[in-house]
Order: C-alpha cells, then sequence, then structure tokens
C-alpha cells in the first residue's frame, strides 16, 4: 500500500456478503489444509468440493476471523454453515485497493481482470498505467470514500480490500449489494517473506494456485541466497533509519520488517532490541545520541537530496553517515504519476530489497549488482 513504512497505515473499507456469520476453516469435513511457511495472517483449507480462506488476523489487535468459500463455478454452495462471503472461482474482474495488490495480478499474469482502484495516481507500474491510460481501470475515488455508485456499476466478481480496524459505513452501502468483498491483511505481516506469501491469497481467487506456490518458492529461495551471502561478510555495520516529520522522528520497531531486512542484510540496526512491529517516534536528541555515528542512514523518509534535507532541518550535518554521504532512499524511483516504487512492489519482492540493502551494506558482495529500490542521494 502506498504510504512510507514508518507511518501509520490508514483504512479503505471492510465487508462481508449476504449478513454471514463467523466461521472457522477447521470445520469438520476439512480434506486438508494448507501449510504455509511464512505468513502468519491467513490459512488456507480444502474441503470436499470447494477451499475456503480464513484471515485470521485482519488488522492488529482483531477479536474475529473472516473465512470466505471459494467454489468453482456453476456449482452451488454448501447450506450447512455461513461464511463471510462466497466467491466463485476463478475471478474474472476485481477491485483491488492497495498498490501491493497489483504486483500479485501481474505476476500471475491476471492484471486484465483489474477494472477499479482508488487513487490511480499511487499505481507505479507501468504495465498496469498502460491499461489505466486505455481507460480500463475505473478511478474509485478517495480511499477514504470510495465512489460506491461506481464500484456498483462495474460489478466486479470480487473486492480485496484491507482495514487498520473494524466497520466502515462504505462497507454497509457495498454489503447490500452482494458484491464479496474479502480482507486482505498482508500489510500486517511482521516478516519479509511472510509479506511476499500472500501471493498464494490471490493464486487460490484466479486459479493459479501452482503458479503461485511457483513464484513464492522463487522468491523464497533468492532471499534465503542473498541472505547466506551476506552472513559470508565480515563486520555489519550500523545502521540509522527515518527522519524528523513534524518535531517527531519515525523509525521502524526492532520486530518489523524493515529491521528484519537490515539484519539479514548483515547490518546492526540501533534500534533492533527495541519491542513491537511498526514504528517509534523519538525526539531528535534521542536519536543523535544513538545515532550519530551510524556507518549508514537507510530510509530517511521523503527526502530525494541531501539539500533537501539541509533545508528542512540543518542538524542531519551532524550525523556522519550524512558526512560520508552514506545514505540510501527509496523514495526517488517513482511511477509517471508520482507513486513511489517501493510502496508498490517491496513487499511482494523483499528478495530485491535484501540484495539492494546488501549492495549498499556491503557492496563487494555484489560488485556487478545495479539497485532496484534504492539510490545513494547526492
Amino acid at each position: 500500500m502506498r504510504i512510507p513504512i514508518l507511518l501509520i497505515l490508514f483504512v479503505l473499507v471492510s465487508i462481508s456478503c449476504k449478513d454471514p456469520k463467523r466461521t472457522s476453516s477447521s470445520e469438520a469435513g476439512a480434506v486438508h489444509t494448507k501449510e504455509l511457511k511464512h505468513a502468519k495472517g491467513f490459512r488456507i483449507a480444502y474441503m470436499d468440493g470447494y477451499k475456503t480462506i480464513t484471515i485470521t488476523n485482519p488488522w492488529p489487535g482483531a477479536k474475529e476471523e473472516f473465512t470466505y468459500l471459494l467454489i468453482e463455478k456453476g456449482t452451488n454452495a454448501p447450506t450447512s454453515k455461513q461464511y463471510d462471503a462466497v466467491i466463485e472461482v476463478p475471478v474474472r474482474s476485481v477491485v483491488v485497493t492497495s498498490t501491493t495488490h497489483i504486483p500479485s495480478l501481474e505476476m500471475l499474469d491476471v492484471s486484465s481482470a483489474l477494472v477499479g482502484f482508488p487513487n490511480l495516481d499511487y499505481i507505479s507500474s507501468q504495465t498496469t498505467r498502460n491499461r489505466i491510460n486505455a481507460g480500463a481501470i475505473k478511478e474509485l475515488g478517495k480511499n477514504e470514500a470510495i465512489n460506491t455508485e461506481v464500484l456498483i456499476d462495474l460489478n466486479p466478481d470480487a473486492v480485496v480490500t484491507f482495514a487498520v480496524e473494524g466497520g466502515n459505513k462504505t462497507v454497509d452501502a457495498i454489503k447490500k449489494t452482494g458484491i464479496p468483498v474479502l480482507y486482505n491483511a498482508d500489510w500486517t505481516e511482521t516478516t519479509p517473506l511472510g509479506k511476499a506469501e500472500w501471493i498464494k491469497f490471490f493464486g487460490l481467487l484466479f486459479g493459479k494456485e501452482k503458479k503461485a506456490d511457483s513464484i513464492f518458492k522463487e522468491i523464497e529461495f533468492n532471499y534465503q541466497t542473498a541472505k547466506e551471502l551476506a552472513a559470508s561478510a565480515g563486520r555489519k555495520p550500523t545502521v540509522l533509519s527515518g527522519a524528523m516529520y513534524q518535531d517527531v522522528w519515525y523509525l521502524p520497531q526492532g520486530n518489523s520488517w524493515a529491521a528484519q531486512l537490515i539484519e539479514d542484510a548483515h547490518g546492526e540496526y540501533l534500534w533492533h532490541a527495541t519491542e513491537g512491529t511498526g514504528s517509534i517516534s523519538l525526539n531528535l536528541e534521542a536519536v543523535l545520541e544513538k545515532g550519530q555515528h551510524a556507518d549508514f542512514w537507510i530510509g530517511p523518509g521523503q527526502f530525494t537530496g541531501l539539500q533537501q534535507m539541509l533545508e528542512s532541518h540543518p542538524v542531519y550535518a551532524e550525523f556522519e553517515a550524512f558526512q560520508q554521504k552514506n545514505v540510501f532512499s527509496f523514495t526517488t524511483n517513482k511511477g509517471v504519476t508520482g507513486g513511489v516504487l517501493y510502496y508498490e512492489l517491496a513487499p511482494n519482492r523483499p528478495d530485491l530489497v535484501l540484495q539492494d540493502m546488501i549492495k549498499i551494506l556491503h557492496p563487494h558482495l555484489l560488485p556487478e549488482y545495479e539497485f532496484f529500490f534504492f539510490s545513494k542521494l547526492e
């Protein structure tokens, strides 16, 4: 989804279908469940003639689960249970609400199914932008107030959304139409490979399970190979992250996926011992005391140049990483309408992020490698 990793995510909509009741995918009659290696936010069950996806952590602190029934077109849904949505698969048309969903559609070769999206300018992928330019994808307005009239006219087979918490008036409006809507909680995963494994969620919807499994295995292999390479380096360089925003310095907590990437790149993130998966809010003095002598500064907020940083806060010049021009950002790589590619693709391709990190921290290990997301600020 298109937001900085150091700032809080915003909510769009949550929805269910035909006033269902909650149910678990571990119900009686399950033939078997599919084990997920890294993702913790959903599970898959195979029944006699149908499948279910259960979202176990739709948002942080959620007390409820959501179970969706997937049935082949032309077959009847079982009547013994009620579900949060019933979806005929494979899905032919879809609305998604986060840019992090776009790469899964493209990698599975089903991007032609996308018919609507809120805030189209946020999308960076040129492949999907070509379809936008051709008028094949409709603008649905803002995430906070999605245009339900346009969405209903599109009448997609499914809407895939996310939520920071439950309850939304837009939900109720769409629920009455009977359009199936599913939560995708990829953003709640705290490990890089956990986020990437959500491609299997879309694989189920589009009848592309084997392809999704194959794609994820390749990403996982690339990630593990890069991690092993990084471990062969000697010293672990120290790393500072984040920047000031309205006199508060935001940086990743020690259990966040951003911190995990630094660790897997054989770097020493200076706040690795902090507990939590979101961001820390600190004052400038605390960050300067601990991070002034850091070797590298990775992810300095939205800044795209060193002079821009100085003009915002002259104190940045006191950090050694700034003085040595060892400041690296992902915000310079943007789509034609200003969307930052990292926000869209990085959760889906942690292997590329990790290789970028290794190139930053241990350039001798990848001498021919060129950055995919990051660039050195000048």
